[in-house]
């Protein structure tokens, strides 16, 4: 199997991990938006949105440190005890911490009291299972870390399910039974947190095998250069995630309270229609990111780097314009409620601004090599800075369409900062023009499709099959690649 076959049989599986979760997870919202009302699921979407903040806190890039050392140290198994020692003492103090905390901490948040330990336990149970997921990856076994994903979201979402839409019926069918003793009124969100925590603990037992090292040794000298490496990394993690979930909460902030919680729905329904775009970016990721790292010391990597690259926009660039065009029936399958089609105009820039963070992940490649991974802590930092200044300053006036217009800001200058930035610490043959080109008629073409023509479905596919045909013009021998065994 070529070099490259390879990489797009991992980034399936990967993808596979990745895109069945989030397609699962589209029953909870209008299983959520049925029992809950308005201000419950509210509660639900805060806590959630801290949870993607002290996720990257609680790992501080210790899983990207993991797969720089792993590939250059001379004992990989060192790095292995190191990083997972570390992990969990820094997890260990923080629950501990948090624990004895807990009200001054909900407060802090503005988080309800009685849901913060299951917070806590969570980010705990979550933090403890990225190094061993970090080690399935690197050791190149997407089969293992794909089942145990899906399993993981498969549990939440049958006891979300079970807890939220059979059990109260069950309970009320015979209230002498067991079902009635576990029910309990007006327990939804608890509920929700409590298939969460079951899930997490039972991903967590099913990688704990990742844990029974023959010798633990840990390396304080090694640490140190993995925490440099590493916290660089937490920093930009923190940033992209301001960008990914701050919009809404300024959102809340800054629009009349009457209409705030509305707005924020139908912004972030709409805004799942681009989830096919993210899916495809994070399991490109996902298949790249060890690529990059074993083959850093190869001969002329950044030929194969920039290939990479090209390939990302031309697949990307399909499925901007495909999902685009076929929005419509889209926002039917996964927005089913009509009130939240208003928001609708959001989608293209939207789904840009995802394809915009995949093309930056990809160019991202020449910091992590280099051991350069304060810039990608600037430019993520640089990232927040325009979200958070474009969001104050028009949502007042434009609402959502501002948050919109943010991200494809901000993700649009992550991608050319780093690209520039790249050119002088780490030059890489990237193909420019073919680049802008596939970029810049797909943009051409949603825009015609979308906006102009009013989302007409029949001119959107015409639109469509020209631009297919171009890309297997153009990428026919790629596509024989990628699809076809080679004989050898």
């Amino acid at each position: 199997m070529s070099l490259f076959q390879k990489l797009f049989k991992q980034t399936f599986i990967y993808g596979l991990a990745t895109v069945l979760p989030r397609m699962l997870s589209f029953i909870l919202v209008p299983l959520y938006t049925k029992v809950m009302p308005t201000g419950a699921y509210g509660e639900v979407t805060l806590i959630f949105a801290w949870f993607a903040i002290f996720n990257v806190v609680l790992a501080y890039g210790m899983e990207t440190a993991f797969f720089r050392f792993f590939n250059s140290e001379e004992k990989p198994t060192r790095v292995t005890s190191t990083a997972l020692i570390s992990v969990g003492a820094t997890t260990a103090v923080f629950t501990v911490f948090a624990f004895f905390i807990r009200e001054q901490m909900a407060v802090w948040l503005n988080i309800d009291p009685q849901y913060i330990k299951y917070v806590i336990f969570i980010l705990a149970l979550d933090a403890l299972a990225i190094i061993p997921f970090a080690m399935l990856r690197a050791m190149q076994k997407p089969r293992r870390y794909a089942v145990i994903k899906i399993l993981n979201v498969a549990v939440n979402l049958s006891l979300n399910v079970f807890f939220l839409l059979f059990l109260p019926g069950l309970s009320e069918g015979n209230p002498e039974g067991i079902f009635s003793a576990i029910y309990v009124p007006d327990f939804q969100i608890s509920y929700i947190f409590i298939s969460n925590l079951i899930a997490s603990a039972l991903t967590l037992a099913l990688m704990f095998p990742s844990y029974r090292l023959r010798n633990y040794t840990f390396d304080r000298v090694l640490w140190s250069k993995m925490i440099r490496y590493g916290l660089p990394v937490m920093i930009a993690g923190i940033a992209f995630t301001i960008n990914e979930v701050f919009d809404r909460i300024m959102l809340s902030e800054l629009l009349p309270a009457s209409i705030a919680k509305s707005e924020i729905g139908k912004y972030s329904a709409c805004y799942k229609i681009a989830l096919f775009m993210t899916l495809f970016a994070t399991a490109f990721r996902l298949g790249i990111e060890p690529f990059f790292f074993s083959h850093s010391r190869s001969e002329n990597p950044q030929k194969a780097y920039a290939q990479i690259t090209n390939y990302f926009v031309v697949l990307g660039s399909v499925i901007l314009l495909a999902v685009v065009v076929y929005a419509d029936p889209l926002k039917v399958l996964i927005v089913r409620n009509s009130d939240y089609w208003e928001a609708m105009p959001v989608v293209p820039i939207i789904i840009l601004a995802s394809f915009c963070l995949g093309i930056y992940h990809n160019l991202s490649v020449w910091y992590k090599v280099t051991d350069r991974t304060r810039f990608g802590a600037y430019i993520s930092i640089a990232g927040a800075v325009i979200t958070i200044v474009i969001n104050y300053l028009f949502i007042p006036s434009i609402g959502y369409y501002a948050s919109a217009y943010a991200t494809l800001a901000a993700y649009a200058s992550m991608m050319s900062l780093s690209y520039y930035l790249g050119k002088r610490y780490y030059p890489i043959p990237y193909n420019f023009r073919k680049i802008c080109f596939y970029l810049g008629i797909s943009i051409l073409f949603s825009a015609l499709s979308f906006y102009v023509f009013n989302r007409d479905i029949l001119i959107g596919s015409v639109f469509l099959l020209v631009f297919l045909l171009l890309v297997y013009r153009m990428e026919h021998e790629f596509l024989r690649r990628i699809f076809i065994r080679n004989e050898d």
